[in-house]
């Protein structure tokens, strides 16, 4: 503690109060000229920042934040004033404002990349594709998918990443953390970019237009995926078998075959499916659900595609059209089939013998002459057939069942083939002809013992 010694008193004379009085009035003086001075600066100052008005109401926010936080630290420490410097200091910290959008910024280097959001600059090149960014962090990350690194692991199961962005995403999985609610129907969302999405659901927008046939899309890459029917482009190809597909959706299904994965498997029979939609559809034949009818005749399906199929016999649309002849098919693998009858290609092999085969279920049904099989039982008496079409016609002797009728007659036959020949009486039409005289036959049996009986030596 400093003690205060008492002072002499000391005589004040009539001179030194006049030159007191004269001292006070020029102080006055020189602190009214001062406060004129301060005040013109403040009227230079008010015209800046009215031709400023963004600048200056962000300045003002943050002047507001940091009284804030200057009050929180006198709520611990009451004794204490925030000092006017410490403010103009921080507040002179943002002294770059962007003149687009009048954001703030520390300096003028991270000025100088935000401008390049307005500008669409992006000055940083991957030197291995060509894409380019607005930073080169960006770029560092981006070129981590040429280098195959992937420095980002997850934590929970081990899986690694090229972005800081993506692990992140990923641990959503784990903590099945859905922050983004739907208002309309309650559906959640892990980001928000996928609520935008699933909004244009409910409001019906389309903001992805295809410049060749109009079509519109909610998303870009339903667009892109789209553009390629125009362009014929498949750009995913397959690394074990050279296979190229239109959609990476498509590859990404087709590996599964190399792979042999079958995760879907049925608890009822133990079947196992490589695709969750077979899987779906196997379960509908031990529950019996069909819930796609044709209106036509009211046969049911269990799958919509199934029933679209069968429709085009009511129709008669064929859109696939065979580029070598011009015979028109209702599905692709119809269409595919034939198209190996011009070009000769025989992909399926006998594991058992050499002989090869246009379609699988040929193949299938030729191994069985190897193995014996016959898999295919009569349920009136127990004769076996190695295909079930075969058991399906055989069946029909002992139900008498006869679905095939004559267009010109009422008479009915228990197979297609039986009826194709009656209905060549009506028509006239002979299309099997001796080679040897002309003459012309409705049956190819009918060929063989002509020529049998007539023409061999």
């Amino acid at each position: 503690m400093h003690v205060i010694s008492e002072a002499p008193p000391t005589t004040i004379t009539h001179s030194a109060i006049n030159a007191g009085i004269f001292s006070s009035n020029h102080q006055e003086e020189l602190k009214s000229a001062q406060t004129e001075f301060i005040k013109e600066d403040r009227e230079k100052m008010r015209d800046t920042e009215d031709t400023e008005q963004q600048t200056e109401l962000i300045e003002d926010n943050e002047m507001k934040e940091e009284l804030s936080e200057s009050d929180e630290q006198n709520h611990v420490r009451s004794e204490e004033k925030p000092k006017p410097n410490d403010l103009k200091t921080r507040r002179a910290k943002k002294s770059f404002t962007c003149s687009q959008c009048g954001k703030s910024l520390t300096c003028k280097s991270h000025l100088e990349r935000h401008m390049t959001i307005h500008t669409g600059e992006k000055p940083f090149t991957c030197d291995q594709c060509g894409k380019s960014f607005t930073r080169s962090s960006n770029l560092k990350q981006h070129m981590n998918i040429h280098t195959g690194e992937r420095p980002y692991s997850c934590d929970q199961g081990g899986k690694s990443f090229s972005q800081s962005a993506n692990l992140k995403k990923h641990t959503n999985i784990h903590t099945g953390e859905k922050l983004y609610a739907c208002d309309q129907c309650g559906k959640s969302f892990t980001y928000k970019r996928y609520l935008d999405v699933h909004m244009r659901i409910h409001t019906g927008e389309k903001p992805f237009t295809c410049d060749q046939c109009g079509k519109s899309f909610t998303q870009s890459a339903n667009l892109k995926d789209h553009m390629s029917i125009h362009t014929g482009e498949k750009q995913h190809s397959c690394d074990q078998c050279g296979k190229t597909f239109l959609w990476a959706s498509n590859l990404k299904t087709h590996l599964k075959v190399h792979t042999k994965e079958k995760p879907h498997s049925c608890h009822l029979c133990g079947k196992t499916f490589t695709y969750l939609k077979n899987f779906k559809q196997h379960q509908k034949m031990h529950t019996g659900v069909r819930d796609y009818m044709c209106f036509e005749c009211e046969k049911t399906f269990t799958t919509l595609n199934c029933l679209k199929m069968h429709e085009r016999i009511h129709t008669g649309e064929k859109p696939y059209m065979c580029s070598h002849c011009g015979k028109r098919f209702s599905l692709s693998r119809q269409l595919k089939r034939h198209e190996r009858i011009h070009t000769g290609e025989k992909p399926h092999k006998c594991s058992h013998c050499d002989k090869r085969f246009s379609q699988s279920s040929y193949l299938k049904i030729h191994e069985m002459i190897h193995t014996g099989e016959k898999p295919y039982k009569c349920l009136h008496c127990d004769k076996r057939f190695s295909q079930s079409s075969h058991l399906k016609t055989h069946e029909r002797i002992h139900t008498g069942e006869k679905p095939y009728k004559c267009l010109h007659c009422d008479k009915r036959f228990s197979q297609s083939s039986y009826l194709k020949i009656h209905e060549m009486i009506h028509t006239g039409e002979k299309p099997y002809h001796c080679t040897e005289c002309g003459k012309c036959f409705n049956q190819s049996s009918s060929l063989r013992r002509h020529t049998k009986h007539n023409h061999s030596k």
